[in-house]
């Protein structure tokens, strides 16, 4: 649902766009100081994961990595780990075009540094965050920052443009939640796909219905995007979604503007359950691994 109040940032035009295609990139929205002190974040994650055997709570690391020689593919819940995460969410840098869009109460629902390294990054097939997490509604949406230039050949995020406004796609694997989807058995052509590139401290925004992935990075440059899954105040989850919180305070200690309430809207919206749980938890690299059907070439080594 698109706000008919004055936007704070975002122009008609944008908003238009958002509501009919899902999606937004809005160049050079965060200032080279932030994204440097999130670069200096991201070295110090990555040597804390010399010496790591496995990926723990706190770092997903490539299956090519080795305590040695270091890669890590994602960061878990950055704005849980640092306060430079946390204030980038809480800042108008980010939070501006989101209350243009789900209106002037926000919850942060997640976060997550995903992480390609020249030549190896790994792929994220097809999905719809949605099938993840639905809500009571679907104004919810995920911000990417982008921490490097992002270009064609990096694997950029790519979106099904106005796929947001179809069905929530099957997202199983022989009965069992997969996390991602098979294109042809959707009818969708990954010719159909656009990317979402651009500078350095650019953002961009697509609906959580919205169908996306990304493909390896191929080119000689890292390739690091900074994810905040924000919702509207009144979204709330679904019993049996892929949403943990440990009750109310920690709910609403989640919101990053606005206020809370105890009042979820309800709106029509398609629903699938992420239900049953495949057999081994772990992060969304690691449960689509299960689809035979996949849409992108594995990482190098």
């Amino acid at each position: 649902m698109i706000r008919e109040t004055q936007g704070e940032v975002l122009t008609e035009a944008q908003r238009k766009q958002y509501s009919e295609q899902g999606y937004l990139v809005l160049a050079k929205r965060i200032p080279e100081t932030i994204l440097q002190r999130i670069r200096d974040e991201i070295d110090g994650f990555v040597q804390e994961a010399r010496g790591l055997a496995e990926s723990n709570e706190r770092l997903d690391l490539e299956d090519s990595h080795s305590p040695d020689a270091p890669r890590v593919r994602r960061v878990k819940a950055p704005y849980q780990l640092s306060p430079t995460f946390r204030d980038l969410a809480r800042s108008d840098h980010i939070l501006a075009p989101l209350r243009d869009l789900l209106g002037p109460s926000l919850r942060l629902h997640g976060s997550k540094l995903n992480m390609k390294a020249a030549g190896y990054g790994a792929a994220v097939e097809w999905h719809q965050d949605w099938a993840f997490y639905p809500h009571t509604n679907d104004d919810i949406l995920a911000v990417g920052v982008m921490i490097d230039d992002m270009a064609p050949e990096n694997g950029p995020l790519m979106v099904f443009p106005g796929s947001h406004r179809g069905p929530v796609q099957d997202h199983h694997a022989e009965g069992v939640f997969a996390g991602a989807m098979d294109l042809a058995a959707c009818n969708l052509d990954p010719k159909d796909a656009v990317m979402l590139t651009g500078p350095a401290g650019s953002i961009s925004l697509h609906h959580v219905r919205l169908v996306h992935g990304s493909a390896v990075n191929t080119s000689d440059r890292d390739r690091r995007l900074l994810l905040y899954e924000v919702a509207a105040a009144d979204a709330f989850p679904i019993a049996g979604s892929m949403t943990a919180y440990e009750g109310l305070d920690d709910f609403d200690k989640r919101l990053l503007c606005g206020k809370a309430t105890l009042s979820p809207r309800m709106t029509p919206a398609p629903v699938r359950l992420p239900q049953p749980q495949p057999p081994k938890k772990g992060s969304i690299y690691e449960i689509q691994k299960a689809m035979k059907a996949r849409s992108f070439a594995a990482a190098g080594n």
